[in-house]
Parts: structure tokens; sequence; C-alpha cells
């Protein structure tokens, strides 16, 4: 019978603390994220019922185990002190204050997506006069979360979005989708008549093509946001001046609306990204968006693509921007279901990266579900 190592036995027992340790680290963390998610949905912090289940379905697998009842008592005083971590992680989740980087003034259509998105939350707001400002201040690390509109439902994506994200090392952590109804605004006094000039950003005047159409005189000057250009319009106080905003903004700046609801499309949605310095673990994921690029040859789009129809992952999105360094060569944007925690999704990821030259995947979330 060979002689037992006391030595070698305690070196296997530190490693096997070590790897609990990680563990339970591990899981703290991903409580941590079930509170945050949990707040901002309004649900309770602490859930009774939830820890009772934990507790019985670990026993319930050590019960399958030959271990002796001091090894089970053991592993049930470790998940009761893990629960006990949980309550106190969640609370601190809880009552953290986050900040928050917010595309343009106060007023605009990123500021309801933030607001909405971070309901239940406590956070500071951070407003930014640019998209890469925004994206900037979560790569720099002086903030935790930003907000900026990536796709409009009658113009499409937002590409110096796309190109940001690629840029910049941040991760998509959730999204908000927000109903667009776009007014023409004056100060008072102002008309349609009055109005020459019309500050908005390029999204608004594009989503208004048809209004502007009829209206061929008034000129259109590209600004940094809706918002901004309410704003620049009541200090201005010009009756030839007008600004394409949301009612939000004309009540903010005290403007008059002119002609309401001027957007071609009546069903007219903007999709918002909450993006992090680093990626989180949410739960029910089931959305994916990733940035690929595949060789410049007869079919290689559709065999990547093919990986995603083979397996059943629904294609939602694709958008494709220029590399800039190659000529006519591009990077697809792409968003599909799945949650890369579930063992097919990711060999489906790994099958993705093999037929593409570049893979980057830019978060893993739970897609907006409007709320009933």
């Amino acid at each position: 019978m060979q002689e037992l190592d006391l030595e070698l036995i305690r070196k296997e027992i530190d490693k096997a603390d070590q790897q609990l340790a990680e563990v339970l680290e591990q899981r703290l963390q991903l409580v941590m994220q079930v509170a945050a998610y949990k707040k901002s949905k309004g649900m309770p912090v602490k859930d009774k019922n939830r820890e009772a289940k934990v507790i019985a379905k670990v026993a319930g697998l050590l019960e399958n185990k030959d271990y002796s009842i001091a090894v089970k008592n053991i592993m049930r005083g470790i998940i009761d002190q893990a629960c006990v971590l949980e309550e106190t992680a969640m609370s601190e989740a809880s009552d953290r204050t986050f900040e928050v980087a917010c595309f343009g003034p106060a007023g605009s259509f990123t500021h309801q997506a933030l607001d909405e998105y971070f309901r239940g939350r406590k956070y500071n707001r951070h407003h930014y006069n640019t998209f890469e400002e925004v994206i900037s201040s979560i790569s720099d690390g002086s903030m935790d979360y930003a907000v900026l509109p990536i796709e409009n439902s009658s113009t499409g994506g937002i590409t110096e979005v796309y190109d940001l994200l690629r840029h910049y090392d941040c991760s998509i952590v959730g999204e908000q989708c927000v109903k667009i109804e776009q007014n023409l605004l004056g100060c008072a006094g102002a008309t349609l008549q009055s109005i020459k000039t019309v500050y908005s950003h390029p999204q608004g005047f594009k989503q208004c093509k048809d209004f502007f159409r009829d209206y061929p005189d008034m000129e259109q000057v590209p600004y940094f946001s809706t918002s901004k250009s309410a704003e620049e319009v009541a200090e201005k106080q010009d009756i030839t001046l007008g600004a394409v905003a949301g009612k939000a903004a004309a009540d903010m700046y005290n403007l008059q609306i002119i002609a309401p609801a001027i957007n071609s499309n009546s069903n007219n949605y903007t999709r918002f990204v909450i993006i992090a310095r680093k990626p989180e673990i949410i739960p029910h994921a089931n959305k994916i968006t990733l940035i690929v690029a595949v060789k410049h040859e007869t079919g290689s789009l559709y065999k990547m693509l093919a990986s995603f129809y083979h397996t059943g992952l629904n294609l939602m999105n694709l958008e494709s921007r220029p590399m800039g360094s190659k000529s006519w060569e591009y990077f697809f944007y792409i968003d599909v279901t799945g949650n890369l925690s579930d063992p097919l999704v990711a060999d489906v990821m790994e099958e993705v990266k093999a037929k593409s030259t570049y893979l980057k995947i830019l978060g893993n979330y739970r897609a907006y579900e409007k709320k009933k």
C-alpha cells in the first residue's frame, strides 16, 4: 500500500480551496449583476424562496453522491454562507450610485432612453456633445455606463456609433427602444412662413425628409443633436430659426411646436445601446452583437452566415462598414439571438471565428421588451 504524503495532500487541499474561492467570487459577481437587473426592473432585491430552492437543489445533487454526512453538512454550510454573501452583495448593488454618460443635453431622446432604462436605480447623468466623447468616457473609466443611439427603424443604423464600438474597448450590456416623434420647434412668434433656417441632428432631418420636401426653402443645418438644436433656437430667440426635436426639448427650452409629428414614418423608433467598459453576465441574455470580417473571396460571407442558420440562431440585424485600410472590404456588424453560456451558441461562435479573418463580440445582453 502506498504511503500517504501529508504535505502533498495539504497542497491539494490548498489548490481546492483556491478553486472554491474563485468559484464563490464568480458567483458573487453574478449575484451583483442579478441585483442590478432586479433593481432596474423594480423587482424585490431579496428572494427567500429562490435562496431556499438553491440550497435544496445543490443538496439534492449531493444526495446522489457518495459523500459522508459530514461532507454534506460542510457543503450545506458553504451554500448557506454564499446566500448570506448574496444578500450583502445584492444590498450593496442596489444602493450603489452609477455614473452614466448621455449623448446630447437634457431633453434629448437619449436622455429619455437613459431614464427609462435606469429607472429604479441610483445614477448621476452626465451630458456630452458628441458620440466619441460619450464612448471615450467609458473607455477611460470615468463613467460606469453610457447610452448611445445605434439604429432607427426608419433610417437604419447610425454608422458613426458602429465604427466607434469597434475602435474603443467597451461592451454592450443592454438596450432600450424609444418611440420618436419629431416636431418643428420655434420661439414665440415664429410660424411656418417665418422660419428660414432649421437646426437638427442629421438623423432628425432624415426622419423628416417628406416634410422638408414640401418646404424646400427651409435651409437644413446639421447640428450636434436634436435637443442641442432646440437650445440654440431658444438662446437666439429669432423667428427665422427653427429646430427639429422632441416635445421634451420644446418643454425644456420653452419653445412652441410649429408643426407636430413631422417624421415621415409614424411608427418611428430608435434603438439605444447601453455600454460599459467590461462585458457583464446578464440574467437570461438572449441577444449577441458581434463584428466580423471575412476573406474577400466568393462565398465567404455566405459560409459564415450559414453557421447561424444551421444551428437555428435568428439573425436580427446585419450592417456593413468599410474597413478603410482595404478598399471594397467590409466589417459586418451582426445581431443574433443566443446566450454565450449555451454550449451550442459557444460552438457556433467558434465556428464563425474559424470562418472569419476578424471577430469581436461586443456583448451578450437582454433584448428590449416593451413593458405591458
